[in-house]
């Protein structure tokens, strides 16, 4: 388990404060994200999802094919081996690194289900600074609960993983419409 934040409440329930260290996260279980939010992830980060055992040959062929073609490193990885490599690897590039991630999607894909693991990555994944899991990003960027998230705003937060920093609204509001765009049209 990742370390979540810890939610300081009035009487009433009201929050009052957010104590965490650098990860703000807050944990959902997938029956708490909207439908539109989940699908708008499955189709920007692993359009095969619910059809892989963890990872994708077209995945990997495609990224392998574009690097030797013109040197570009892109994501191959399925949300199993984003899981894998955001709560269990380093970051690094390596092929061994790449090696030990396939494996361990592989065994995660045995032990949990596919919504477990969708609900994993959700709760996992960076949406950019400290917001951490779609409940926080969605407090972050629109200042709400992911629960009440419209299509609009859920599928610009589902392009944010991919480059928070380059698709932050915040930061550059085009490349963040010409994401949520790629997501919509996906």
């Amino acid at each position: 388990p990742r370390p979540l934040s810890t939610h300081i409440l009035d009487r009433n329930g009201n929050l009052l404060f957010k104590i965490y260290r650098n990860e703000n996260r807050t944990k959902l279980t997938l029956a708490e994200v909207p439908l539109p939010a989940q699908q708008a992830t499955i189709a920007i980060e692993d359009a095969e999802f619910y059809n892989h055992p963890g990872f994708s040959l077209r995945g990997i062929f495609r990224a392998a094919q574009r690097f030797l073609a013109r040197g570009e490193v892109t994501g191959g990885s399925t949300i199993t081996q984003q899981l894998v490599k955001n709560a269990l690897l380093t970051k690094e590039k390596t092929v061994i690194r790449k090696i030990k991630e396939v494996i361990t999607a592989v065994r995660i894909e045995h032990k949990y289900s596919k919504n477990e693991i969708l609900e994993m990555y959700l709760n996992e994944v960076s949406y950019g600074g400290a917001a951490y899991g779609i409940q926080e990003a969605s407090q972050f960027y629109f200042g709400k609960d992911a629960k009440d998230l419209t299509l609009s705003e859920a599928s610009l937060l589902a392009g944010l993983p991919g480059a928070p920093t380059k698709f932050s609204p915040l930061a550059n509001i085009e490349a963040a419409k010409e994401r949520q765009a790629l997501v919509l049209d996906r």
